[in-house]
């Protein structure tokens, strides 16, 4: 319980840290601009504040612990897989979301601002996945399986894996505080958290994070109506969607496969 107690108050300082960051920011930028509408590069700003205050924060107090001993097994598939993971469930996970009822967007105005803008790519493709990964799988989830005093190799695949990484996924969930993106953060959170749990690194999730949200906005910059479908983009031929479906799982799955085979712990 007391594991479940701290995962919940990690979250809840990354919230608030979030919180402050903007409020701090935003007071500073009214009285350096005379500006009171939310711009872009307040946004960026706002977000290397919070990401550098969550970092300093996690890791002086050791909530968080980043070694480099993964790093020196030279994993380097695992991080091409994670990238080829990553851009495999793209279309996937395009096409749930179409077929899934809408769900209310509350910062959908955001979202665009940072999309449409170059610089609102350090905030998407940089500073989310290094402090969410530090925070949810480095602190959050390593909380949870029981990792506070060294990575126990001899764990396996059991129930309570299972839970802990399905909390942590639950948590990554909540704090996006978008019900459109909820569900997708909840399954990427799960495999994150598988990844984190095979490797003990954050690493391999960070690249998978990366490649997810950088192609996101490669994708928003190449087709910026917000309005398209997929079936759009294969100019009406429902064949060519379910077609591109299948492809990409025939990425997605043999990357998992091979994920499966070549993680392991330092």
């Amino acid at each position: 319980m007391k594991k479940v107690i701290n995962a919940f108050l990690y979250a809840l300082i990354f919230v608030a840290m979030q919180a402050m960051a903007g409020l701090i920011v935003h007071a500073i930028w009214q009285q350096v601009t005379d500006n009171t509408d939310l711009t872009v590069a307040e946004m960026v700003v706002s977000m290397a504040v919070c990401s550098a205050l969550i970092l300093t924060i996690f890791l002086l107090s050791r909530w968080a612990v980043v070694s480099p001993r993964w790093m020196a097994t030279k994993q380097w598939l695992v991080l091409i897989w994670s990238v080829i993971a990553a851009l495999g469930l793209i279309i996937p996970i395009t096409w749930l979301q179409e077929h899934m009822p809408e769900l209310p967007n509350w910062i959908e105005d955001q979202q665009e601002m940072l999309l449409g803008n170059y610089w609102g790519y350090l905030v998407i493709g940089i500073f989310a996945p290094l402090a969410e990964e530090v925070v949810f799988r480095g602190a959050i989830l390593r909380t949870l399986l029981g990792w506070d005093h060294g990575i126990d190799k001899q764990s396996t695949a059991n129930s309570r894996v299972y839970g802990a990484i399905s909390v942590s996924a639950v948590l990554f969930a909540l704090i996006h505080m978008n019900p459109a993106q909820m569900p997708f953060a909840f399954l990427a959170g799960w495999l994150l958290g598988w990844m984190y749990w095979r490797t003990g690194s954050i690493l391999p999730g960070m690249a998978y994070h990366w490649a997810n949200n950088s192609t996101a906005y490669i994708i928003y910059h190449a087709y910026p109506d917000k309005d398209m479908k997929l079936i759009d983009l294969f100019k009406g031929s429902e064949l060519h969607v379910y077609m591109a479906v299948f492809f990409s799982l025939l990425i997605f799955l043999p990357a998992l496969y091979q994920l499966h085979l070549w993680m392991k712990r330092a």
